[in-house]
């Protein structure tokens, strides 16, 4: 299976380089990068860490898209859009790691996945995956009796808060209720803020230093509480789930799947 990296100079993209080409069974079809980024032109294989493949940084995604049998991307949310839009064109399935997404952007992904199979998930870890299943059942069982808050923490370059894990995270949380977590989200707290809502779902972020990716899901109650956590502590299990929802979904009839289709959760 030929995989096209996109964003391959990035920290997920180059995890996908040396993941790809440490493969028997995937083959790298290329990797490209935006227009004047100062990996274009240089030598794949180098910018993996690795040997030198003779595959140079590109810039043109579209004709990734046609050399490839699955593309992979973990960039940013309208650049995404964009390539998933050439890999409609050229009918190339696409996993997409990107979070970011706001709601009309996500409103633009699954439509464009009517037209191609798309694997979009916020992580693709295993067990983060788990993770999700578990706090949905939980949140159903416990009700509103406990309350739910979400702390996760990752490295100082990451451009959004919160992340799309922890996002995740309360919409599982929100559906094990039966609610809408835009109802019940509470982001920030600063001031005389109040005693806390019941049913509320609130976040906090921590950034800083080269963190990877830790989220804790809490319950708390009276007199006793519940956590659930996960720490990543290397993004090459980013990397590994994203290839094997790239041989997942080649051949999917078109839609929009998440990592539970993957794992078969």
């Amino acid at each position: 299976m030929r995989i096209g990296v996109v964003g391959c100079a990035g920290r997920m993209g180059r995890t996908l380089l040396r993941e790809v080409l440490a493969a028997e069974d995937l083959e790298l079809a290329g990797g490209v990068e935006a227009p004047g980024h100062a990996a274009v032109g240089r030598d794949l294989g180098e910018l993996a860490g690795m040997a030198r493949l003779g595959l140079q940084v590109g810039t043109d995604v579209a004709a990734l898209a046609r050399a490839a049998d699955v593309l992979v991307e973990f960039t940013l949310p309208e650049p995404t859009l964009e390539h998933l839009r050439l890999a409609t064109q050229a009918g190339t399935p696409m996993v997409i790691g990107t979070t970011g997404f706001d709601a009309a952007q996500r409103s633009e992904l699954e439509a464009l996945a009517r037209a191609i199979p798309v694997v979009w998930a916020p992580n693709m870890s295993q067990g983060v995956n788990l993770l999700l299943a578990l706090v949905e059942t939980v949140a159903r069982t416990l009700g509103v009796d406990f309350d739910i808050e979400i702390l996760e923490m990752h490295h100082r370059h990451k451009v959004d808060a919160p992340s799309g894990t922890a996002l995740a995270l309360g919409e599982a949380a929100a559906r094990g209720r039966g609610v809408a977590l835009d109802q019940v989200r509470v982001d920030a707290r600063s001031g005389h803020t109040g005693p806390r809502p019941e049913g509320a779902i609130g976040f906090a972020v921590l950034r800083g230093g080269d963190v990877v990716g830790e989220h804790v899901v809490v319950f708390a109650g009276e007199g006793e509480r519940l956590e659930l956590g996960h720490r990543a502590t290397d993004r090459r299990i980013f990397a590994r789930g994203a290839l094997r929802a790239a041989r997942w979904v080649a051949g999917r009839s078109p839609g929009l799947y998440g990592m539970r289709q993957v794992l078969g959760l």
